[in-house]
């Protein structure tokens, strides 16, 4: 059993069921019973506890295989002689919350986000916040390793349904940072806002946070949970699930569109107009209430926001905006490291949607993210305002192109960053190129107008065999422009598929 193959950075992700030709299920009971019994005894050596003293948390999103493995883990749990909170169908973000609010000592979230039906993971959280990639791998070998026995269930098992608990605790906040001074109880009446939960975990938004603080809600989609996914897929990058809320909130006429991805620590949002508030635009969105509320603070994004954005929160926001690698854990690392130098920040996000926030214990929670902008919202309104004004300066790109260059090797580390090596150089002797600097991530070259008015960068994969290549102009063509002198280049290396950047020329 290699189990640590199902490692993704700082959560663990596998094929649970049968269903898709090729992918053979990994995660299996046994592997998520022997992977429970070896978070117990981290989260012992953690917390000085023994296990009998320990209170853990357990909840799912709506996948078919949650039930099952649901059981397996509890059952696992129960056998170490913990206090078990079984919360069945629950959020990513509720469960760390649960070692705040409930006082658990660890929590376990099955989840494999926006991935498809056959899928299925583990993230885990203690009271310091969720697992880094390195206690990730430490877990997986204990339960390579160790011959778990199996015994009488000595703990004890209680039943809860926490979300409710959680969907109190946001609909509180938000009147707490309205301050409705006509009716504190009710900030978003009048409003209506629409959800989409993709059959995800985040249906609860629209009728245990918005419709309690007054909102309309009448128009939403998808938000009973089904682990078929039958409609789109949860994601808020998704093209589909884009189109599908920006066409009911321009049918509905509301002022607000919402879309969570499975767990809810994604969200993106689709402005009274139809049009999608994600990526660079969420960002600027975000930074702009961060920034009111604390003036000044650095930003940290990951590697392929816009040169716009950059502009966006230097120069109107009169912010400090650093770019850093991708990945959620990274970005939310790095704003804690920053803290810790002596620079304040009180913002990381991703471009994916993936956003925390220090006065939220630096959890990416989507449901808090949109509840912070829905105070800003219920505070502008009272002004005959709304969120999209805040973000009117930001320019955007004419054009924005992503690739993904497959790389046919098995050793695809050392032969991608030979890749990104030899750009380093070749870009420093390109007319009109300039390599930018501070980069903490691949290799990202400044164009001017002459040479594409843009930029591109091209990194390695966190996990894939790919080098991710982004690219943004001011200048129809620019992208094209940047590519034909980019592919000289690469050119040079038979192991990568340039199949989709020759398709694209």
């Amino acid at each position: 059993m290699d189990l640590l193959k199902l490692q993704n950075g700082s959560d663990i992700r596998g094929v649970a069921l049968e269903g898709i030709p090729g992918e053979k299920v990994n995660l299996t009971r046994e592997a998520a019973r022997k992977i429970t019994r070896a978070f117990v005894e981290w989260l012992t050596g953690r917390t000085g506890k023994e296990a009998q003293n320990l209170k853990i948390s357990v909840g799912r999103d709506p996948r078919l295989s949650g039930p099952a493995l649901i059981k397996e883990i509890t059952d696992s749990l129960l056998e170490t002689g913990c206090k078990v909170w079984e919360y069945g169908l629950s959020s990513t973000p509720a469960m760390f919350m649960s070692t705040i609010l409930e006082k658990m000592d660890g929590a376990i979230m099955l989840t494999a986000s926006h991935l498809p039906f056959n899928r299925n993971g583990m993230k885990f959280f203690y009271r310091q916040g969720g697992l880094e990639k390195e206690d990730i791998r430490d877990i997986l070998l204990k339960a390579e390793k160790t011959d778990f026995p199996s015994g009488d269930k000595t703990g004890r098992l209680y039943k809860k349904d926490f979300l409710k608990d959680y969907a109190v605790y946001l609909a509180d906040y938000i009147r707490r940072a309205a301050q409705d001074p006509e009716d504190y109880n009710h900030p978003l009446r009048g409003t209506r806002i629409l959800v989409d939960a993709g059959n995800g975990s985040g249906g609860f938004f629209a009728g245990e946070v918005l419709e309690p603080l007054g909102a309309d809600t009448t128009g939403s989609l998808f938000l009973e949970p089904d682990g078929h996914f039958p409609n789109h897929a949860p994601n808020p990058e998704n093209s589909e699930a884009l189109k599908a809320l920006s066409g009911a909130v321009k049918k509905h006429h509301a002022d607000l569109g919402i879309i969570f991805d499975t767990d809810v620590d994604r969200a993106a949002l689709i402005g009274r107009d139809g049009s999608p508030i994600n990526r660079n635009a969420l960002i600027a969105l975000v930074s702009s209430v961060v920034l009111e509320k604390y003036p000044g603070t650095w930003i940290v994004t990951d590697s392929i926001t816009s040169d716009g954005l950059t502009v966006f929160i230097e120069q109107t926001l009169k912010g400090h905006h650093h770019r850093f690698k991708r990945g959620y854990r990274n970005v939310i690392n790095e704003a804690i490291h920053l803290n810790r130098s002596g620079k304040e920040c009180h913002l990381a996000i991703e471009t994916s949607g993936h956003a925390a926030l220090r006065e939220n214990y630096w959890l990416d929670d989507g449901a808090y993210l949109v509840s912070f902008i829905l105070t800003k919202m219920a505070r502008m309104r009272r002004e005959g305002k709304h969120p999209e004004n805040l973000i009117s300066k930001l320019k955007h790109p004419l054009e924005e192109k992503e690739f993904r260059i497959k790389i046919k090797t098995e050793d695809f580390a050392a032969y991608g960053q030979q890749v990104l090596d030899d750009l380093q150089k070749y870009a420093e002797e390109q007319e009109g190129w300039q390599v930018v600097t501070p980069n903490y991530e691949g290799v990202r070259v400044a164009c001017n107008p002459e040479h594409g008015d843009g930029w591109f960068l091209l990194r390695l994969s966190l996990h894939d065999p790919v080098l991710p290549l982004n690219a943004e102009s001011n200048t129809e063509g620019g992208i094209r422009s940047m590519m034909k002198n980019l592919i000289k280049l690469l050119k040079r290396y038979q192991k990568l598929d340039l199949a989709s950047l020759e398709e694209y020329l």
